[in-house]
Order: structure tokens, then C-alpha cells, then sequence
């Protein structure tokens, strides 16, 4: 059986950074074994998905490029769950309990006090029918625990090697609440054993998760699929995201000008032991991918790298791939702005600069009269500039900024640019002669 994974966001919001890497991880393996890639809405919470966010979700990955194969809503299988449930309670590791929020509290205050670990002590089993009874006559609904075997459970980590976790350190999950809704473990692990995944990549916050999991798997009567937990991203200074994700949703990055493979280069590295490099295709990564290259150690997401890498990307960018988004870019103006470019938009400044309006700066009005009198025959091509400011070096002696500043100034508006031996011929004899000779 080839390998399954899956992505599974809950849509209550936009993708941001650090659940995009954990999309990024498991298409990368997924497309690297010759895999399936599926996209799972976890959207058992009605009041917070919406399909909205599920709409925006998928646009997000497929301007990243993470094509999925198959996708499936958990709204759809709720009889799936109900069959699940009822195998639990047949067997006995799924019981009801009636503590309400504030009786839970206040035990939990209690064995702090007393040093312990606030662990659910399991009073619910020890009911009687007739306390059971009573609490059903108050008008109480239960909700449903699972019962843990309170046992050291071991699995081989992909990042970590092999993990052990003892779930005698735990409370029995809930997996259904007092009115019937189920929380986020019962459909994860129900649909992981339908779907056939047999690898689980995520952030090392779920490893107690995975423990909890690996024993409802096995409740089911289901094969556990392998795990991998990477270390969290952090920002540049090694603090926690979670409070700057909302700057870092990837449509606000899109909406900065910024490629999909500059995030998709930076995240398919970082924290690994390889070097992050502008990829300008996934390929690359694919091919490179190797889940032991990760590290324990924190994975530090920074802005100015991401900036970098666009950069980068941006200067190895064919024409082809940007015409489309560039209209009256020529081809030969992408070619020579590309290299001073941070963004794909920014090409539509220097067609400003090129075709105008644009006001020159005037530094020596003299200077630029004598300039215009020796400007070359056409056409001009690259080796115009070279034939022009020789010239103007023969007949006014200047040399270096002293010539070339002044020129600048008064043809493109900015101190510095793209080769000018690249951008005269494209603002051509008019336009260059007006600029010279504006005072």
C-alpha cells in the first residue's frame, strides 16, 4: 500500500505559517514516496468553521503549490463516529461521567494542594446505577471519558526516535461532550484508520496527543501510522509566533508581493540540517526531502530571511512566468530590472521610470545640455551608453560619479538601478533628450 498523509486544519481561521509547514512536510513526502496527499477539514465545531475559511484555505495551498489528491470534510461522517462510539462503550473504554466544570475545578485545586498531579482520579467508575440515576433525574448529561490503560506507551519517532509516554500521567480524554459533540481526538483517529494513513507529521506540541492516540487506535482494533514531531517554529529571537500568526496568514504575504516558493523554500528547510536555498519549484524539495535531516532544536522562522529568499527567486524569475501579472512589461525591461528587484511588482515602477512621466533630477543643467549635444546615432543598442559617455568623457574630462550621477539622476529619477547601458536604449533618443534638457 503506497503512503497516505494528510493535512488537517480546522477552518476557524487563515492559514498562517506554522500549519502551513505542516501542510508543506507531509505533501513533500506524500509527493517524494509517490503517495496520496489528502486535505481533511476537522470542521466538527459548527459554530467556528465556515465554509468560507474552507474556501480560503484551499486557495491558499494552491497558490503554494500543495496539490492535494483527495479531500474529505469530517461534517460529512458523523455515522462514522457514532459507529466508533459505540464500540468504545461496548467495550468499556469509553464511560460516562457527570462532574460538572466546577467540581472538576475544584479537585483539580485540591490535588495541587496536596502536591499531586491534577489527574482525573476515575470517580465516574465507581458510580452506582442508583447515583447514575440521580444524576440523570437532576436533569445532569454526561459527558464521555476514555478510559487510558495507564501504561508506558512507546512508538518510534521519525524526529525524535523512540518516544516513550506513560499515560498513568494523564486524565481519560474527553471525546464526547454533554451534548453529544464530539472533540478533536475521536474523528482524527477514526479517520486516519478509514483513510488508510500511514504517516502523521506534525508540531512536538502533539506528543502527548500521540500517546492518548496510539491507545484509541488500538481501541478500534486499527494499526497506528508512523509519527514524526517537529520543533515549533519560533520568531527571529527565538520567541513563540502563536502572537504574531495573524501578520503571518499567507494571504497577507501574498498580498505583500511575496512568491509562494520563497515561503515554500524557507519552510521546506528550516530547522533541517540542509541549506535553505530559493527554489523556484517544489521539485527540488521533493527530491531533497529526508525527515531525519530534522533537528530538535527550535525551527526560527525570520521575515528578512523569507525577504531574502524572494529576492532571490525574483531575480531567477523567466519572463514567461511573469508576463502575465506585468502588463506593458516588456520582455526586455524584465530582463533588465530583475536583478534590482524585491518583488515581481516592483518591474511596474521601473516601467514608470522608462515610458514616464517621471521628473528628472536636475544636479548640473550645463553638464546635461553639453551631454544631449553628443548623444550617439541610432539605434541604439547596449553598446549605445559605452559610445555615449566615452564621448562625453573625451569633451568635458569628467570621469566616474563626477560622470555618471548626473546622468542617472536625470534619466531614471534615482541614485542607483539596473545598468544604464540596459535601460537607455528601452527610454529611448525622445524621451532622453527631453529629460536632459529639463530645467
Amino acid at each position: 500500500m503506497s503512503v497516505r498523509l494528510r493535512f488537517a486544519p480546522s477552518p476557524t481561521g487563515y492559514l498562517h505559517v506554522g500549519n502551513v509547514r505542516t501542510a508543506l512536510v507531509n505533501f513533500l513526502y506524500a509527493r517524494q514516496q509517490g503517495g496520496i496527499f489528502m486535505l481533511r477539514f476537522d470542521d466538527t465545531d459548527p459554530e467556528r468553521s465556515t465554509e468560507a475559511f474552507a474556501d480560503a484555505i484551499e486557495e491558499d495551498l494552491r497558490w503554494l503549490g500543495l496539490k492535494w489528491n483527495t479531500s474529505s470534510h469530517q461534517s460529512h461522517r458523523q455515522e462514522a463516529y457514532d459507529v466508533a462510539v459505540a464500540r468504545l462503550k461496548a467495550s468499556g473504554r469509553l464511560y460516562p461521567c457527570w462532574d460538572t466544570p466546577r467540581e472538576l475545578e475544584l479537585r483539580r485545586k485540591v490535588l495541587l494542594s496536596r502536591g499531586k498531579p491534577p489527574v482525573y482520579e476515575r470517580g465516574a467508575l465507581a458510580l452506582t446505577q442508583e447515583q447514575k440515576d440521580a444524576f440523570e433525574s437532576e436533569g445532569r448529561k454526561p459527558h464521555w471519558r476514555f478510559r487510558l490503560n495507564q501504561q508506558p506507551v512507546t512508538w518510534q519517532d521519525g524526529v525524535r526516535g523512540e518516544v516513550t509516554f506513560d499515560t498513568a500521567t494523564l486524565s481519560d480524554p474527553v471525546l464526547v461532550r454533554e451534548d453529544g459533540s464530539l472533540l478533536y481526538t475521536l474523528p482524527s483517529c477514526v479517520d486516519d484508520l478509514d483513510h488508510h494513513v500511514t504517516h502523521v507529521f506534525r508540531g512536538e506540541d502533539h506528543v502527548t496527543n500521540t500517546a492518548v492516540q496510539i491507545e484509541l487506535f488500538e481501541a478500534l482494533g486499527g494499526t497506528p501510522p508512523q509519527f514524526a514531531h517537529f520543533a515549533l517554529l519560533t520568531g527571529a529571537g527565538g520567541e513563540g509566533l502563536s502572537k504574531r500568526a495573524g501578520s503571518l496568514a499567507i494571504r497577507d504575504l501574498r498580498a505583500q508581493g511575496l512568491e509562494p516558493m520563497a515561503i515554500n523554500s524557507l519552510l521546506g528547510r528550516i530547522g533541517t540540517s540542509d541549506p535553505v536555498e530559493p527554489f523556484t519549484d517544489l521539485a527540488p524539495l521533493v527530491y531533497s526531502f529526508d525527515v531525519g535531516k530534522f533537528g530538535r532544536s527550535a525551527a526560527r522562522f525570520d521575515p528578512h530571511e523569507l525577504e531574502v529568499l524572494n529576492a532571490r527567486i525574483v531575480h531567477q524569475l523567466h519572463y514567461s512566468n511573469v508576463a502575465a501579472c506585468l502588463p506593458g512589461v516588456s520582455e526586455a525591461l524584465w530582463d533588465a530590472v530583475r536583478a534590482n528587484l524585491t518583488r515581481v511588482s516592483d518591474a511596474l515602477d521601473w516601467l514608470k521610470v522608462v515610458e514616464g512621466p517621471m521628473q528628472p533630477v536636475i544636479e548640473d543643467g550645463d553638464f546635461l545640455r553639453q551631454c544631449a549635444e553628443l548623444l550617439p546615432p541610432l539605434p541604439w543598442d547596449e553598446s549605445a551608453w559605452g559610445e555615449w559617455t566615452g564621448a562625453i568623457k573625451t569633451a568635458t574630462g569628467r570621469k566616474g560619479r563626477e560622470l555618471f550621477h548626473p546622468l542617472r539622476l536625470a534619466l531614471t529619477g534615482r541614485e542607483q538601478g539596473p545598468e544604464m547601458k540596459l535601460l537607455l536604449p528601452l527610454i529611448g533618443p525622445k524621451r532622453v533628450r527631453e529629460r536632459l534638457l529639463t530645467q
